[in-house]
């Protein structure tokens, strides 16, 4: 078992209360989910301490975790895998920014071992903000940002998700970028 459709099925069984299909599943996905983690990772400090596997492994636990989640496709999953990994992120960036203005100590959960910058913190938690916004506004456009900028989803990878086509996607990324950018500050 390899392909999308394999993928799916074993999604489909899972949501069924199959629990051996989630076991057959890790091996197919785990690759993909790396791939996610990367793009993700690629926007913070090259010595944080949270690497790829960490927060791949933080994410499938969530994943795995969810109740009542019925998976419709393979792009389904890796669409909602991205949005649980940018809350694994933002989730840890609030909480640097409460250390920073002295927060008390707590238990250390996996994706807070992550080594983020404060400018890094900072950015994450405006593009957070200003993508709440644009979703707010035209959840379409937020969606296609969120799947392309934080899932590293391409143009049809996306249209897949949200069922429209790669033109449209193609135009609702384009126009986010320039909203957000605008919403940021940042000319």
């Amino acid at each position: 078992m390899s392909g999308d459709g394999d993928i799916t099925r074993l999604l489909v069984d899972w949501s069924s209360g199959d629990e051996a299909a989630l076991t057959r599943l890790l091996p197919l996905v785990y690759d993909e989910l790396r791939r996610l983690a990367r793009s993700h990772m690629r926007h913070e400090r090259p010595d944080h301490l949270l690497q790829t596997t960490a927060l791949v492994h933080e994410a499938y636990l969530r994943l795995v975790d969810q109740k009542n989640v019925r998976w419709q496709t393979r792009a389904h999953f890796f669409a909602v895998a991205a949005q649980v990994m940018r809350h694994i992120l933002v989730d840890y960036a609030r909480g640097r920014g409460r250390e920073k203005r002295g927060g008390g100590h707590s238990n250390v959960s996996l994706h807070d071992a992550a080594a983020i910058s404060t400018e890094r913190v900072e950015e994450l938690l405006a593009v957070d903000a200003a993508l709440d916004n644009l979703a707010t506004l035209d959840p379409r456009k937020g969606r296609v940002f969120e799947l392309r900028y934080f899932g590293g989803m391409s143009v049809d990878e996306a249209a897949d998700v949200l069922n429209v086509s790669p033109a449209t996607v193609a135009r609702d990324w384009r126009m986010a970028k320039a909203w957000l950018r605008r919403e940021m500050g940042d000319g």
